[in-house]
């Protein structure tokens, strides 16, 4: 069973930074892409952003220069480098995973909050 493991998250002020990781644990095949979305209240889920196995990038225009993506592929774990937050960066944030058999499974883990103050 396929299961991704958030840590990383909680209160910061407006600023400061923090560090998410991912760690996908029980899957034999490696994650073709693996990444960030995530949720404010009363807002629909949004893709923070993405890398890929050969390490290309995608990021949304709201978190680029202060957000950085990156992966561990040998440990199979993502992380998320938040610089400079704001409040408009609270949200629960969601990994995102996407491989299996024939790599087009997706999966996702519980989330974790993020909470920047003013």
């Amino acid at each position: 069973q396929v299961q991704l493991l958030e840590s990383g998250g909680g209160l910061v002020q407006a600023g400061g930074s923090l560090r998410l990781s991912c760690e996908v644990s029980g899957s034999i095949f490696s994650m073709n892409a693996m990444g960030w979305y995530r949720q404010a209240p009363g807002k629909q889920r949004e893709l923070v952003a993405i890398i890929i196995s050969g390490g290309g990038t995608n990021a949304a225009d709201s978190v680029k220069g202060r957000f950085t993506i990156s992966r561990d592929n040998a440990e199979n774990t993502v992380y998320l480098q938040m610089d400079n937050l704001k409040p408009g960066d609270t949200a629960v944030y969601y990994c995102y995973a996407k491989g299996g058999p024939i790599g087009l499974t997706n999966y996702w883990g519980k989330g974790i909050l993020v909470t920047v103050s003013s």
